[in-house]
């Protein structure tokens, strides 16, 4: 494994995971199109999703610690009505069940069923258009602490469409977000804390599928660990320059991006 291939697949990690421009969709162009590949796809699958996964978990860990500690404070003292971090722990266990339940049963089958070039050039240019649409359409005018349980569970429920390659976890619920008048910080930190458990999850499954393979050689582990200490690094900083970044800008740009994107692995699938 090429130590170079190492740090851009996961500097490309720690990007396309948390912006919303589909990390799916540049997998298919750099590794399916342009030929990039490693020799243990799996294990580098894993290390990449633990090294996001870990910048999620440096990021918010204050945040994590106080919903935890609202969460248990709840069993005691139930009072979603007037406590917002008892609240926003209980939304975040009820959003994050749908997409937990469509990944443990359908994911295999949709990532075998629908990876293809076609696909994600149609969900990079489709959700493309919806983005710039919720951006442009919906008030954005609900802090974080104002969402409601629907609104919540309306995220959650498309968080699990983004099973399908080229939409885009963090894309989805950004703009399931917005559909909510959330304001844009709002909706990207609220999509972060919500992949959390799903990206955890995820990262948990690929390692014991990892375990149940061969032994990995003694002379990959440094590629592996550049790949996760890339991927944790730029994506600790793209989750802290994007929310920055939302706080005056609109999603715009990264709705133009992905049609731009689907409109070219389009074009060198064609001339391929």
């Amino acid at each position: 494994m090429d130590y170079l291939l190492a740090l851009i697949a996961g500097i490309l990690q720690g990007v396309t995971e948390f912006l919303p421009i589909s990390s799916s969709g540049h997998l298919v162009l750099f590794h399916d199109i342009l030929g990039f590949s490693f020799s243990d796809d799996l294990a580098f699958d894993v290390v990449l999703h633990l090294g996001t996964l870990m910048a999620l978990l440096l990021f918010f860990r204050r945040e994590i610690l106080i919903y935890l500690k609202a969460f248990c404070q709840s069993f005691r003292h139930w009072n979603l009505k007037n406590d917002s971090n008892q609240r926003l722990a209980w939304y975040l266990l009820a959003a994050t069940l749908p997409a937990g339940l469509a990944g443990y049963l359908w994911q295999d089958q949709i990532e075998n069923s629908l990876r293809s070039v076609m696909v994600v050039v149609v969900t990079l240019i489709g959700f493309g258009i919806v983005l710039y649409s919720a951006d442009k359409l919906f008030a954005k005018v609900r802090e974080i602490t104002e969402l409601h349980f629907g609104s919540a569970l309306l995220i959650g429920l498309a968080q699990a469409v983004a099973l399908v390659p080229g939409v885009s976890r963090s894309g989805i619920t950004i703009i399931a977000g917005l559909t909510q008048k959330l304001k844009r910080e709002a909706a990207a930190r609220f999509s972060f804390l919500l992949s959390i458990p799903i990206v955890f999850g995820a990262g948990i499954k690929k390692i014991s599928d990892l375990f149940s393979g061969p032994p990995l050689a003694s002379a990959e582990l440094i590629s592996l660990i550049l790949g996760f200490l890339s991927s944790a690094l730029v994506g600790y900083f793209c989750i802290k320059y994007f929310l920055k970044f939302l706080q005056n800008h609109s999603l715009k740009v990264f709705a133009y991006y992905r049609i731009l994107l689907g409109l070219i692995i389009l074009v060198i699938w064609y001339f391929q």
